[in-house]
């Protein structure tokens, strides 16, 4: 009977919280709907830009000319993987790149959110913009022999032929991004993973999964040229230059509106539990005379559940 008791028990657990969690998605569904309405013109023209920038790689291509492979001293001091383990770098840029786009759209399943996705997508694909115009300028301004064993002289994959027509000229095949060879300064693996980290360091809320993001793009700084894929280089200017061109563009842009300031905590009383005020910052019901409004200090964000305030002086 105890047993049949807690099934129905779980049973009902489950519809609940399945029904709070459509109820959710469908709330957040709407809201990203209406933003996306406002905003699809930058979304659209950041995914074209992302089309020009892999146009603009290929056609690289047919201007690459294999040869002996430039000193480097990451490939002296860096002993080289072997094309039997160069995926381990890409393991760890798909890891990131993968983790970073499930983030994004947390906030249709999780009830605690910060961000709008439509509007942290539009400002991510400002930074690739912007980034990904400065790499097309400067591979094209000067084709280096590439490192990587496709690129090398003997590969069929070294060189193309000039396309037939022009729709094989604008058409972008998987395989062609994944041999591709010319586009060196910068590494583009190092844009997308520098601009996706730094924007978790914002926007995040946990403070352990920025300092693991951060280890693993440095990581892969080191795996992109022990795999012989970008001279040091390219990874080198990739640092500074990304984080340049965030820095500024992100000056540039509107401050995104923060979800959690619409947030309301209770005052605090000498009369309330612990257990009392968890309950009403976990956002159950409580009496409105005791909820003040939430305001953000200083463009802080909450980390691990704590609200990190600062004071600000003007005037001293």
């Amino acid at each position: 009977m105890a047993l049949v008791g807690t099934d129905k028990d779980m049973s009902f657990y489950i519809g609940r919280e399945a029904s709070k969690l459509w109820k959710r998605f469908c709330a957040e569904v709407t809201t990203e709907i209406n933003l996306l309405a406002e905003n699809w013109k930058y979304l659209l023209g950041g995914f074209i830009c992302q089309y020009i920038h892999g146009l603009a790689a290929r056609g690289v291509h047919y201007f690459h000319r294999p040869g002996p492979i430039l000193q480097d001293v990451g490939f002296y001091l860096l002993p080289e993987l072997g094309q039997d383990r160069a995926y381990i770098s890409e393991t760890v840029f798909t890891t990131i790149f993968l983790s970073f786009i499930m983030w994004t759209f947390h906030p249709f399943i999780f009830k605690t959110k910060r961000i709008y996705t439509v509007l942290i997508w539009c400002r991510v694909l400002a930074f690739l913009v912007g980034c990904q115009f400065l790499r097309i300028i400067t591979f094209y301004s000067t084709q280096l022999p590439g490192p990587n064993y496709h690129c090398r002289e003997g590969s069929k994959l070294a060189t193309l032929p000039p396309p037939d027509n022009i729709l094989q000229a604008l058409l972008i095949v998987p395989r062609g991004m994944l041999y591709g060879c010319g586009d060196l300064i910068f590494s583009s693996h190092m844009i997308f993973s520098i601009v996706f980290v730094r924007t978790y360091q914002k926007y995040g809320t946990r403070r352990f999964i920025k300092q693991c993001a951060w280890l693993a793009v440095i990581a892969q700084s080191f795996l992109i040229i022990a795999s012989r894929k970008h001279y040091t280089v390219d990874v080198v200017v990739a640092w500074y230059t990304v984080n340049l061109v965030v820095f500024f563009i992100d000056k540039t842009l509107p401050e995104l509106p923060d979800r959690t300031s619409a947030l309301l905590l209770p005052v605090t009383k000498d009369s309330k539990s612990k257990e009392e005020n968890h309950k009403l910052l976990n956002g159950n019901s409580g009496d409105p005379a005791e909820w003040r409004p939430r305001t953000q200090i200083n463009g802080k964000i909450v980390e691990d559940g704590k609200t990190v305030h600062e004071a600000v002086i003007n005037g001293v």
